[in-house]
């Protein structure tokens, strides 16, 4: 029997415990996910459903190369967003593991299965937002995760996602103010949360409502990586060459942001 079919039935006995309202919205909501995910992301779905996380899953927000981002509705009709990382597109795990390995959160957990791998690489993400909420940095909040599915506090409004600093167009003050709560933000992951981010930069914060907020970080280390410090400079660098260069604004040097973060 195909994919199609067990995922019908599986389907199938879902809606049957639900009234026909209900079922015509969530028949309309998995037709969506059916045609890109496989049986076992849409099961996780349902869990995330059944535990009354998920009550609606809506239009796509942004579809990437290694995940895509639903819009989605809470229990109390909050909006969230539902991340779900694709299961079938391998070539990217050369490019992952080297933010596992050396990670000592997952010493030895590295599985040969892809799909298990994006599994492990879901769960990283859910710990690193979780431990940057509670040292205080601007991160969406995390809110659950099963599986490879990820659900955190959705930016934005309507199912439109908020800009990325890379799209917005700001005054000279405001990018200033910015970028030095960035660079605090740096600070208390590093300090407090313990991680390096290791891929920020402007196309990875959202900016909504005079709020900055620090996204995709499935790829953060502790920083006892052993690459944890030229991730940072790198992620530091990246920061001062938009704000500098791009922006314009008269900031300190990388160099001398990195002794900021790590040492004053």
């Amino acid at each position: 029997m195909g994919k199609g079919s067990d995922i019908d039935k599986i389907l199938d006995r879902y809606y049957t415990s639900l009234g026909k309202e209900r079922r015509e919205l969530d028949k309309d909501l998995f037709e969506t996910v059916e045609e890109v995910f496989d049986r076992a992301t849409v099961l996780a779905v349902l869990h995330l459903m059944k535990k009354g996380v998920i009550r609606d899953l809506k239009g796509t927000v942004s579809a990437g190369k290694e995940a895509r981002v639903y819009w989605g509705k809470g229990r109390k009709g909050e909006d969230l967003a539902v991340k779900i990382y694709l299961t079938s597109a391998a070539e990217f795990r050369k490019g992952i593991i080297k933010y596992i390995r050396g990670d000592p959160r997952f010493e030895g957990a590295l599985p040969k299965s892809f799909r298990k791998l994006m599994i492990l690489w879901a769960r990283k993400e859910f710990k690193n937002y979780v431990l940057m909420h509670r040292a205080g940095a601007s991160v969406p909040e995390p809110i659950a995760h099963h599986e490879n599915v990820l659900v955190m506090e959705f930016i934005g409004e309507e199912g439109v996602r908020a800009p990325l600093l890379k799209e917005v167009r700001l005054d000279y003050g405001e990018y200033e103010e910015i970028f030095w709560r960035l660079i605090e933000d740096v600070k208390r992951i590093y300090r407090d949360a313990g991680l390096v981010h290791g891929d920020l930069s402007e196309f990875n914060v959202m900016v909504w409502e005079g709020k900055h907020y620090i996204i995709d970080v499935s790829q953060a280390v502790k920083v006892a990586h052993p690459n944890a410090l030229d991730y940072l400079r790198r992620d530091l660098y990246n920061l001062w060459r938009f704000f500098s260069k791009e922006v314009g604004l008269d900031i300190p040097t990388p160099e001398e942001l990195f002794r900021t973060v790590t040492e004053g």
